[in-house]
């Protein structure tokens, strides 16, 4: 039977965040590779999952209980003023969920629960949140055998003329109503803020993937951007081949303004990891579907072609 408990933790900031643990309670020690048979068997595997924006543990819900099902133990975190993590009272965006809510709860993980093994799987700007929460706490990269990223990107959507125009475009309906009404537009079950969307909007527009509060002085790790001064933000995008984790990224073919796959593709690169693997689903490609934002992640095509891969990626790189 599928298990499903909450259990709240505390941030640096004090919010609450909502980390949710989903288990076969009818396991056993070691689980068979559910698509090779001739692979050995292996004991289960913690896997971290999150959403991005607009969304909650719903999107992540039913590739966990997937997982789950082969007898893995899955923890679905939920950003601050996201579903049951609690709605703080001061503005945040992007950069303060990695911040305080990724470093809570692998604190969670590794101080409390003891892991000895952990797997993450992000959907959009989950993924962008585990690359600025590895920058900044590069210890943690030794303890990850491998990411999974869905719809992953951060700093490529506005590289054609005409989807500039429809970031800007957006970037100022949104400042205009203060936000982004996302469940009256049936867009998704949180709304957002035009103060968390607007570091999205930059990125994408001036081409980076810079801190909003970080100096380069205030970051203990020694900066592979030689032109840097210490007043200058912490650039992510530099950071990132300093991330070694083995990076299984996937995007979709009918994704055009979110997370279309040159934007993926841009993030990938920037890892500079040979062993990892880029994947865009086409029907081009003879996939199922040339699949949206949401559908990569959320479809039964996707769980009938994509989810065993991740599956696949998590077993090859347990131990």
């Amino acid at each position: 039977m599928m298990t499903r408990t909450l259990h709240l933790i505390i941030t640096k900031d004090d919010e609450k965040i909502a980390v949710w643990k989903l288990f076969d309670t009818i396991e056993n020690s070691t689980i068979a590779n559910p698509l090779e048979n001739s692979l050995p068997i292996i004991k289960p595997q913690n896997i971290f999952l999150t959403h991005g924006t607009f969304s909650d543990k719903q999107t992540c819900l039913k590739i966990a209980e997937y997982l789950a099902g082969l007898g893995h133990h899955c923890y679905i975190m939920e950003w601050r003023g996201h579903g049951d993590s609690s709605m703080p009272k001061e503005r945040f965006n992007f950069e303060t969920v990695a911040t305080y809510d990724y470093e809570a709860t692998f604190r969670y993980f590794f101080d409390e629960l003891k892991f000895d093994n952990l797997h993450c799987i992000t959907h959009s700007g989950g993924g962008i949140g585990l690359i600025m929460f590895l920058v900044q706490n590069p210890r943690y990269i030794d303890k990850i055998n491998s990411i999974s990223m869905f719809a992953c990107q951060a700093y490529g959507a506005a590289s054609k003329p005409i989807s500039h125009a429809k970031i800007i475009t957006a970037k100022i309906l949104t400042r205009m109503l203060g936000g982004i009404p996302a469940r009256k537009l049936k867009m998704g079950t949180c709304d957002e803020s035009y103060y968390t969307m607007s570091q999205w909007y930059d990125w994408n527009l001036q081409r980076n993937f810079k801190s909003s509060f970080i100096k380069q002085s205030t970051f203990n790790q020694a900066s592979t951007d030689t032109t840097a001064t210490d007043d200058e933000p912490l650039d992510y995008r530099q950071q990132m081949p300093n991330i070694t984790i083995p990076v299984y990224a996937i995007s979709a073919r009918g994704d055009n303004f979110i997370s279309p796959s040159h934007g993926c593709q841009m993030l990938f690169d920037n890892f500079k990891n040979p062993t990892n693997v880029f994947r865009e689903y086409a029907l081009s490609h003879g996939d199922l579907d040339d699949y949206t934002h949401s559908r990569i992640m959320i479809s039964r095509n996707a769980a009938k072609e994509i989810w065993p891969t991740v599956t696949a990626w998590i077993e090859k790189h347990s131990h």
